[in-house]
């Protein structure tokens, strides 16, 4: 047997063996019930979260969010046409920003959807949702719709796919932005928010 047909053996034995390989492992379900856990595992990153009854919530839990920290009463509202639908009425001392938010700043967003396995917020690109929104403010606060946590990252991504053409950019964020690249010391705020509060809504 020449060279050539050792390596055309060797390839077509290979095309057997794969051909009768099992179907991919499939993840099995959480053990934990899917929102309980996505709340103790973003709890565990660092993230404050908070159950609301309804989207109508939102901006009273903005204000005391803000209230509680000290920050001034301005948050800058992303371009998804969600945020400008909330009753921003009953939140009279909170000032809407429209332009990009700094560091100092605070920036709400609309998360579509977020991994229960490893308490992450899934938030994808397009024209209203910039991927750079989640870089910029010092503090920012997460909408996040109970029906919109899936267990594991394969499930978002199916999810992802199955609505479309996939996104250019799938931001993943867990907790607030950590380094400790420096001298083994934790650094928060590095790489984007130094603190971030999940508005977790129930029901809807």
């Amino acid at each position: 047997m020449s060279a050539r047909d050792e390596i055309l053996s060797g390839i077509r034995a290979r095309r057997v063996r794969n051909a009768s390989r099992p179907a991919p492992y499939k993840l099995p379900p959480l053990a934990k019930e899917t929102v309980a856990q996505f709340v103790e595992r973003a709890r565990a990153s660092g993230a404050d979260v908070q159950h609301l009854s309804g989207m109508k919530d939102v901006p009273a839990a903005v204000a005391e969010a803000l209230r509680a920290r000290n920050l001034a009463a301005i948050v800058h509202l992303p371009p998804d046409a969600q945020a400008d639908t909330l009753p921003w009425d009953a939140a009279p001392g909170v000032t809407l920003a429209r332009e990009l938010p700094g560091g100092d700043d605070t920036a709400l967003s609309v998360a579509p959807y977020a991994i229960a396995e490893t308490g992450t917020l899934a938030f994808v690109s397009d024209a209203e949702s910039p991927a750079s929104w989640h870089f910029r403010p010092g503090f920012e606060i997460a909408i996040l719709r109970a029906g919109n946590i899936l267990p594991h990252l394969e499930s978002v991504l199916a999810r992802v796919k199955s609505a479309g053409a996939f996104p250019h950019t799938l931001n993943l964020v867990t907790g607030p932005s950590r380094t400790g690249d420096i001298e083994q010391t934790l650094e928060l705020g590095a790489h984007g928010p130094k603190a971030l509060a999940i508005f977790l809504v129930d029901g809807e």
